[in-house]
């Protein structure tokens, strides 16, 4: 049998149609197309207005399990799902996240999709794609540098050099900048302080790219980035020291979204990418309020597991766009509930276990109750979940029964899908179930109002979600939350920055854990994007290499063409 070919294989014999038509099936017109090479443009925001009175399309977002070094293939099915509805006779969009190149050229590699359900060309949307992060780089570390230059000016607001929060950032993995002193040399050289870099999905800007809906209210959510606090612990802002309007103008071409198409030409939304751990963690709010006028569906993906991702749709993104989901797909596959059962030790970049391929559906009954509080997850915000079973090779027919068996119990659909072999056909199943639980009477809900306190909401989230018996505080995050209520941040939602490895704080509890309480050792605020974000645990925002990073790998042949990129 011949080998399946690679992505990036797969990827370079797509037959891509021209942007314009694409757009023009989404019925965007030429005039709001901007090409950006041959393979990729820039829909200009007048879309937003343009489509307004168009129908609205039914809108899915994609979730997962409690996600494994595996891996189960969200965007996969994501993109997949999207060719798939064509099949059926119906009109998809897909809107997803670009990926960061720290990961790219680190273990996770790249987030196009794999196989025969790809978003193409893989090598731009893994790459620079159109610079919007490099532009996200620079309105950041533009922030910095007016930042350290007040204080080197005098420091007329008087801001404490100790309780500065505003770092620095870059798209590379280097954990050596974690941690960095800057200012030294002589005088002319700057103010010396401790800071350090985060990588650029972590940035406020990238979280607040992501969920402004217009130029203007991005300029205004840039004006509120709190840097610092003065002596007597009032928020000092990016407006109060002159920053927001050079970081807007630097930002003002990232905010149109990027068009790019699957490998079976169904038009994808690729924009922002903020991180999963400690910000939203989906993508742009103005791509869906494009493609929610531009077809049957829009298709959405939300980073991590339900707690995670799918949380922070419901309750940040959903805030924040005015826009309700129709139904929420759970991606699952027999290898991570035989993980979740506790049964294996899977190691990232390490040979599976020879037991992982034996035949054994009690094993993922076992790991099931991963399953089972995902779809509780779904299930809490009024949205009708759909199971998506990712086949894999080595699958048995009573492993896939089983994972259908758990979603029967808990009264949601279920679909064995095979689109990363067989692109949109191979989830035509999975297409005709998502489109019945989109038809359910809609009874979309926020986890909780507004107005209730930042621990009310802290705690319903740990309770409900997670399944946490409480929350612990320490003393210095009881400090913040109280500060942040007193200088009126308490009316925003929370973000949990927490291992995505487990429902729990502990990256080691497969499942669905019980019998623990979170711990919440830090709390920041991110009052441009619009969120604060308790810290459970050692969070890291700045990844370093592995020993053997897939930059060892990548590398241009002898024609000039990108190699191992994946």
């Amino acid at each position: 049998m011949a080998a399946f070919p690679s992505d990036l294989a797969i990827a370079k014999g797509a037959t891509l149609q021209p942007l314009v038509d694409v757009a023009a099936g989404m019925g965007i017109g030429p005039h709001l197309v901007t090409p950006y090479g041959r393979e990729v443009a820039k829909i200009e925001l007048d879309a937003i207005e343009e489509l307004a009175d168009r129908p609205r399309a039914k809108y899915v977002v994609v979730s997962a399990i409690t996600p494994t070094p595996l891996g189960e293939g969200k965007t996969t099915t994501t993109v997949g799902l999207g060719q798939a509805m064509r099949h059926i006779g119906r009109r998809a969009t897909v809107a997803v996240r670009q990926p960061s190149m720290g990961p790219t050229f680190g273990i996770k590699g790249g987030a196009a999709g794999g196989g025969y359900s790809q978003v193409v060309p893989m090598e731009t949307l893994n790459l620079h794609l159109t610079g919007d992060f490099h532009a996200v780089t620079e309105a950041h570390n533009m922030l910095s540098a007016i930042l350290d230059n007040h204080l080197f000016q005098g420091n007329e607001l008087d801001i404490d050099q100790h309780n500065i929060t505003w770092r620095r950032v870059m798209d590379v993995n280097d954990r050596v900048l974690r941690n960095i002193i800057v200012g030294l040399g002589a005088k002319a050289d700057g103010t010396p302080r401790q800071t350090g870099f985060d990588i650029t999905a972590a940035s406020e800007v990238m979280a607040i790219f992501a969920l402004a809906r217009s130029v203007q209210e991005m300029r205004e959510r840039l004006g509120r980035i709190v840097v610092a606090y003065d002596g007597g612990g009032k928020p000092v802002t990016a407006q109060d020291i002159g920053g927001a309007g050079a970081m807007a103008v630097i930002m003002r071409d990232a905010l149109r979204p990027n068009l790019l198409q699957t490998l079976e030409n169904t038009p994808v939304l690729v924009h922002a990418g903020p991180f999963g751990n400690i910000a939203h963690g989906n993508s742009s709010v103005v791509a869906d309020l494009i493609g929610i006028h531009a077809g049957d569906y829009l298709i959405t993906e939300a980073g991590f597991g339900a707690d995670m991702g799918a949380e922070r749709f419901f309750n940040i993104k959903c805030r924040a766009s005015g826009l309700t989901p129709d139904a929420a797909v759970v991606v699952t596959t027999v290898r991570a509930l035989k993980a979740h059962s506790g049964q294996h030790r899977i190691v990232a970049g390490r040979p599976l276990p020879d037991g992982l391929f034996a035949e054994n559906p009690d094993e993922v009954h076992a790991g099931g109750a991963n399953l089972r509080k995902q779809i509780e997850n779904i299930r809490l915000h009024g949205v009708s979940p759909v199971v998506a079973i990712n086949a894999f090779p080595g699958d048995h027919p009573s492993e896939h029964a089983a994972i259908a068996e758990i979603a029967a119990s808990m009264g949601a659909r279920s679909a064995v899908c095979t689109h990363f072999a067989d692109g949109g056909r191979g989830a035509v199943e999975l297409a005709h179930a998502v489109a019945e639980a989109a038809e359910e009477p809609a009874d979309f809900r926020f986890l909780y109002p507004d107005e209730a306190p930042l621990r009310e909401k802290i705690e319903t989230i740990a309770r409900r979600v997670y399944g946490a018996d409480g929350v612990d505080y320490t003393p210095a995050a009881a400090r913040q939350l109280d500060s942040y209520e007193l200088n009126g941040f308490g009316h925003l939602p929370v973000c949990i920055a927490k291992t995505h490895l487990s429902i729990s704080s502990d990256a080691t509890l497969k499942g669905a854990p019980t019998g623990w309480r979170l711990p919440v050792r830090e709390v920041r605020a991110s009052v441009g994007a619009g969120f604060i974000y308790p810290i459970c645990g050692d969070m890291r925002t700045m990844p370093g290499l592995g020993a053997n990073p897939a930059a060892h790998r990548i590398d241009l042949d002898e024609n000039g063409e990108i190699v191992n990129l994946s």
